[in-house]
């Protein structure tokens, strides 16, 4: 199977963000790619930089006009999808992405459970927190989501590993000199579980950050598939032996030896 990173830029123009995104990956499509992954909150510029009450007009619903786009091209070109976006449900907002079929059906949504409060990264000022971990089908796949800061907390890969995922796609808006960072503790998930990590990075120069692309793919032996992608815009394209994970999970019987008995202390 090819799976496929779009890493693009997105500026102040969510309408070119969005035209950018479909021709993207449509070229992705043409390349062989199965099932395409963008940055997070790809739609938008990155206006969790700062804190700004206009930037809740950027929020979209299931019926809004990216994932109607996204469901469009899915459909067309026969492709699954994972689309991050900045979701409005009531009144409430989360930093999500939708996993669309390759029948351009919504699969459903996961919302971004862990959310930071940082410079240059108030999200909490925006976002409430997602409150599951699901696994999706994609008809030959079973894929997790984890965005960005997620991959920062070992459970949530575990968790989506027992409960069957094969590769866990990872949405990020990094920027500065933390590649390294990303990659060592994106390696750890991908060996300890037994999968393949897609690392999707936004790219280009907004107005207070530069977000640095590199995305990248982790083997279920926590090796790059290939070398990272570069710091400008482009289609990184993969192809994963989906079994591998069985070989790799047969070979490294973690799941097996896991001692929940004894995990009740990390809860305090």
């Amino acid at each position: 199977m090819k799976i496929a990173a779009v890493q693009m830029s997105s500026l102040l123009d969510k309408e070119a963000n969005l035209e950018k995104a479909l021709r993207m990956g449509k070229v992705a499509v043409e390349r062989g790619a199965e099932v395409l992954c963008y940055p997070e909150l790809f739609p938008t510029h990155w206006f969790p930089a700062e804190i700004d009450e206009g930037a809740f007009e950027l929020a979209e619903d299931l019926q809004g006009p990216t994932l109607e786009a996204m469901k469009d091209l899915a459909k067309r070109e026969g492709v699954a999808i994972v689309a991050p976006f900045f979701e409005r449900e009531g009144d409430r907002y989360y930093n999500s992405a939708a996993v669309i079929s390759r029948e351009g059906e919504l699969v459903g949504v996961y919302r971004k459970v862990h959310i930071p409060q940082i410079p240059l990264w108030e999200e909490r000022s925006y976002f409430s927190s997602g409150d599951s971990l699901p696994v999706f089908d994609l008809g030959g796949v079973k894929a997790g989501v984890q965005i960005c800061w997620d991959n920062f907390f070992p459970e949530g890969a575990r968790i989506l590993a027992l409960k069957g995922a094969e590769v866990i796609f990872a949405p990020t808006a990094a920027a500065f000199a933390s590649q390294q960072r990303w990659l060592k503790v994106m390696a750890g998930h991908a060996l300890c579980n037994g999968l393949f990590v897609l690392r999707v990075n936004r790219v280009g120069s907004e107005a207070k950050q530069d977000f640095y692309g590199m995305s990248f793919c982790l083997s279920p032996e926590g090796e790059l598939l290939t070398e990272p992608a570069g710091l400008e815009e482009g289609v990184l394209l993969v192809e994963v032996a989906l079994e591998e994970v069985r070989r790799a999970r047969r070979e490294w019987p973690f799941f097996k030896d896991r001692r929940p008995d004894l995990y009740g202390e990390i809860l305090r």
